[in-house]
């Protein structure tokens, strides 16, 4: 029997992924352990181990397909195959839906064990509370929507539940009539407690007055969900879709006043739309707060809509409307315009980003519109110092790096760390307090195939110039060969960039938030320079500093660039400095 090898969580935060490579191939047996794909997320590209061993029957996926957690990947039988997939069968026959009803079952909460017992000529059965979803056991109960004495149908919400994550309307699986409510306002309830007990409906030899009494309701909700069809479908033709098209399974019931004809039809100023799925007490709520519930999206079953989904939608439009005024005060533009067709001058190619150039550019964004850059420049003059790097360059590449003006300008920045603490620091302004830093780790750009990548090079303080030498070669090839890990990504506080390999001389390089700085170093160039009464060929490296003017005065910028450019042009400094 095969079984499903689906995407596992990856990591906090971490959803989804491109797929870069498929490491297996069909009908190859692999192992517990062994990686199967090769996933870039928006901090690495990882390599993803099977948890099941066998034979590949099927894979799923293609090379380029976006994957999210949960996704299947390949299907695999063999002897770790089977018993996993006995072992689940009996829970998965314990809720497996009705064949009426599988649309409605694969996003509604999984139906609970109703226990009844016969009274008299009737039969009373215990609803409780479902399964809510995956490692959510229980609640507060918001509000109890059933009566003792009142008709309940399937589907109809009868509790609204807060769990740790939401606010969830809980429907019933059963229909009768409720005998007794166990749960209460306020109480806490854990997944399988009996919220209330029912007569009749739920079983074969219910008593006929207890039907009869359930009947008008479950007509009348029946009546108004099919007019709901009705107007809903008509919609989706106007729209130029398929009449067809599946409607949302959990639509509250709508009354015959609250049916709006399929046309749109402008009354008092307001735009009348298909209904919408949303009980009653949540559209006056949306009413209350002068929200438009036709412009929410629902998070519950079927696209169901609850109070939080309300409130989370009026809180977006204010946190939006209080974005925009802001960026209207700054002069930035928070929202990017919208683009034209540029097809029509000619033929074009879109191509989707990949998960590291995606989430470059939402960092950048928010580095640029949260922190004020000013760029200083200077140049050192590195001819003594490309001297001294020659002659040690030997000791560096037996320990497996390479002497660069890279891994040298770290000892020396981490130097000027010690000097200027405000540029190894970062600034919290909710809480208006400034984070000083007693480490010193410094990200290093690395210019790679699917992107720039800063890996960290921590307590560089603490290491000598062939150390960092070294451990520079290193973390730099496991970026380009795509081994580097988020972890190896983080904590970093100052940036080094060097563009000197590609060329140019002056930049302006973005800080990467939340640290304060960045050091930019571009190609170093034989330029002449007056000494000793004359004119002399000196090598020249420029240098810019990018830095957060809201903690870092122009004045300390000069003065650490200054200290750095005296440290590279008399290497002794370091020395006499430290």
């Amino acid at each position: 029997m095969a079984i499903e090898f689906k995407l596992p969580e990856l990591g906090e935060n971490i959803e989804s992924g491109d797929l870069v490579r498929v490491i297996v191939k069909q009908g190859e047996t692999i192992d517990k352990g062994q990686p199967v794909v090769e996933l870039e997320t928006d901090k690495a590209v990882i390599e993803v181990p099977s948890t099941i061993g066998g034979k590949v029957q099927e894979i799923k996926v293609k090379e380029g397909q976006k994957l999210k957690v949960g996704d299947v990947i390949l299907t695999v039988e063999g002897t770790d195959a089977a018993p996993v997939a006995a072992k689940e069968s009996p829970k998965a026959e314990a809720k497996k839906p009705e064949p009426a009803k599988i649309e409605k079952s694969a996003q509604a909460p999984a139906p609970a064990p109703v226990a009844m017992q016969s009274v008299g000529k009737s039969t009373v059965a215990e609803f409780r509370l479902p399964e809510l979803g995956e490692n959510i056991e229980a609640g507060d109960v918001v509000r109890v929507l059933v009566e003792p004495g009142k008709p309940v149908v399937e589907n109809q919400s009868v509790l609204e539940l807060e769990t740790d994550k939401a606010v969830v309307e809980v429907p019933s699986t059963v229909s009768g009539v409720v005998r007794e409510v166990m749960a209460r306002q306020g109480q806490k309830i854990k997944v399988g407690e009996v919220i209330f007990t029912l007569e009749a409906g739920a079983v074969a030899a219910s008593t006929p007055e207890a039907v009869a009494s359930a009947i008008p309701a479950a007509e009348e909700e029946a009546s108004s969900s099919q007019l709901a069809r009705q107007a809903y479908q008509s919609a989706r033709q106007l729209e130029g879709k398929s009449e067809h098209e599946a409607f949302p399974p959990d639509a509250a019931p709508v009354s015959r006043q609250e049916v709006i004809p399929p046309q749109l039809v402008k009354n008092a100023g307001e735009e009348h739309r298909a209904p919408v799925p949303a009980s009653p007490s949540v559209r006056r709520l949306a009413r209350e707060i002068g929200v438009d519930i036709f412009e929410v999206k629902g998070t519950g079953p079927g696209g169901r809509i609850s109070e939080t989904d309300v409130k989370s939608y009026a809180k977006a439009i204010v946190t939006g409307a209080a974005t925009a005024m802001a960026a209207q005060a700054t002069g930035v533009a928070r929202t990017a315009p919208k683009l034209p067709d540029f097809s029509k001058w000619g033929a074009i190619e879109a191509v989707s980003m990949r998960s590291v150039r995606r989430k470059t550019a939402e960092h950048l964004v928010e580095a640029w519109n949260t922190i004020p850059h000013v760029t200083q420049h200077d140049k050192a003059d590195v001819t003594e110092l490309e001297e001294l790097r020659k002659r040690f360059a030997p000791k560096a590449e037996l320990a497996g790096g390479k002497m660069t003006m890279t891994a040298i300008t770290l000892k020396v920045v981490a130097s000027a760390l010690k000097t200027f603490p405000q540029f190894n620091a970062s600034i919290d302004m909710s809480k208006e307090e400034i984070i000083y830093k007693r480490y010193v780790n410094i990200g290093v750009a690395v210019d790679t195939d699917r992107g720039l990548l800063v890996p960290v090079i921590r307590d560089v303080d603490h290491k000598n110039i062939v150390e960092l030498a070294a451990e520079l070669a290193t973390i730099s090839k496991k970026a380009r060969d795509k081994k580097i890990t988020p972890e190896d990504m983080e904590g970093g506080t100052f940036t080094i960039t060097n563009l000197g390999g590609i060329g140019g001389t002056y930049f302006t390089p973005i800080v990467n938030h939340p640290e304060v700085a960045i050091l930019g170093m571009s190609r170093s160039s034989i330029e002449p320079k007056w000494v000793n009464n004359q004119f002399e060929p000196r090598l020249m490296l420029p240098l810019s500093l990018s830095y957060d003017h809201r903690l870092v005065d122009g004045a300390d910028a000069a003065r650490f660039l200054r200290w750095v450019v005296e440290a590279l042009e008399q290497p002794f400094l370091l020395s006499v400095q430290g």
